[in-house]
């Protein structure tokens, strides 16, 4: 097998020999699962190192850090803790974990010939792999832990949404292990979809789904064109934010399409607005502001999610709640950075404080962070306006959407700057954390 060293082949089987053990969740139960996992993690720390050389890569051999082997178990830790009272969650994202991430490495380094356009370190073939065996080893599970919860059919397709978002998640090229991260958002994401459970049907055969789904497309492809040739988005990005925006549209019907085409608007204008200041300052948007695909998935698939999760779930409020703080979290991180660059007289660096040039990773300003409250206080107003949700939550999706890109500047500065997080999967977080944050305003506004 070229390429597939007896170590990896070594250790790869071990992974997946590991991942067996997600079938004991079911007789052990979120408690001692729990406890064999925080074991584990123990054990990988201390035991492991002295006997399992012969598993490790040769960068680990050089650093004599191996810090896969404790985020493999501390993963599985994290996951019953977090989904304690939907264990089927953390069992199913943990054989994605097991079996997908291992036959990917078996598969891509024996015949991954054909390499990904966006990570060549990763192969279409390890990707498919991993794609597949995911969602296998997720369906058994799901059907295992919790037999006759879900039916089958559901069990498959919930599975292989959830095994697809994750192989995709792995293949970005990123600079931090792969083990924990991904594992989590994965788990969120299927959490989300088993929600879904019995309402597929009633969403699909509504009065006026058809005709939402056709003008969603409709309307996305007239401004997507526009958009294009405005010099908004690229013809990546048309196709994005052609899908991204139809299912929006299908989800939230035209009230949560507005909100999402206000976010554009208030992006584009920044993006524009002092463009020759920062042009000269070597500070702007690349592309020449245009958009790509990777701009539209990392800051709009999160709203799309959410979106189509709040007319496919029973908890339509804290998903449209999520979509909007998705959305002001999107805009204003935009609005900071882009008035920032243009603008920001003085620039502190988010960690220490300390004076650094404009463009900086995690970088602030006083006019950037107002320009930011005010893009989310724009999104939010605009959303409760047009009836998407209560005024009084206008408040929690605007305190949201600070916090979230305060936490999106100290990740630009640590993380970010040193090369182990790309903008596209900061930007990703930072929506991601808006939406958590304002869908906690539904538990109080019921």
């Amino acid at each position: 097998m070229a390429g597939l060293s007896r170590g990896e082949l070594v250790r790869k089987t071990v992974h997946m020999s590991v991942g067996a053990l997600a079938f004991a969740v079911r007789p052990l139960g979120p408690g001692l699962s729990a406890a064999c996992a925080a074991l584990a993690v123990l054990l990988n720390l201390t035991l492991l190192p002295k006997i399992g050389r012969i598993m490790w890569r040769s960068h680990e051999e050089s650093s004599g850090k191996a810090p896969g082997f404790v985020f493999y178990p501390l993963a599985v830790l994290v996951l019953v803790l977090v989904f304690w009272r939907r264990i089927e969650v953390a069992a199913a994202v943990w054989g994605i974990l097991a079996f997908g991430d291992g036959m990917a490495s078996i598969v891509g380094m024996s015949i991954g010939r054909a390499k990904l356009p966006w990570n060549p370190r990763k192969s279409w073939a390890g990707t498919v792999a991993y794609w597949i065996f995911g969602a296998a080893a997720a369906t058994v599970l799901l059907q295992w832990t919790v037999p006759g919860r879900y039916s089958l059919e559901f069990a498959i397709a919930v599975s292989i949404a959830a095994a697809l978002a994750s192989a995709l998640m792995e293949s970005l090229p990123q600079g931090l292990d792969d083990n924990l991260g991904v594992p989590l958002v994965t788990g969120l994401f299927l959490l989300c979809l088993l929600l879904t459970a019995g309402h597929w049907t009633a969403f699909v055969q509504a009065p006026g789904f058809a005709s939402r789904l056709g003008i969603g497309l409709v309307v996305n492809l007239a401004l997507g064109v526009l958009g294009y040739a405005a010099g908004g988005v690229n013809r990546s990005g048309l196709f994005a934010g052609v899908v991204l925006g139809s299912v929006v549209y299908a989800g939230l019907d035209w009230r949560g399409y507005l909100l999402l085409l206000a976010f554009f608007v208030i992006g584009t204008g920044c993006t524009k607005l002092g463009r020759a200041r920062k042009e000269a300052a070597g500070i702007a948007q690349e592309r020449g502001g245009r958009r790509g695909a990777s701009n539209a998935l990392a800051k709009t698939s999160v709203p799309a999610a959410c979106a189509m999760f709040a007319a496919t779930t029973s908890h339509p409020l804290l998903f449209t709640l999520a979509f909007a703080g998705a959305l002001a979290t999107a805009a204003a991180d935009t609005a900071s950075s882009e008035i920032g660059k243009a603008f920001g007289r003085r620039t502190f660096l988010i960690t220490t404080f300390r004076p650094v040039p404009r463009g900086t990773e995690g970088a602030i300003s006083l006019e950037g962070s107002l320009g930011g409250i005010v893009g989310a206080v724009l999104m939010a107003a605009f959303g409760a306006a047009v009836g998407l949700f209560p005024w009084l939550a206008l408040v929690p999706i605007v305190v949201a959407a600070v916090i979230a890109n305060l936490l999106e500047s100290l990740v630009g500065a640590t993380l970010e700057s040193r090369g182990l997080l790309d903008n596209e999967a900061v930007n990703f977080l930072n929506t991601l954390t808006g939406a958590l944050l304002a869908a906690t305003a539904s538990f109080w506004l019921v």
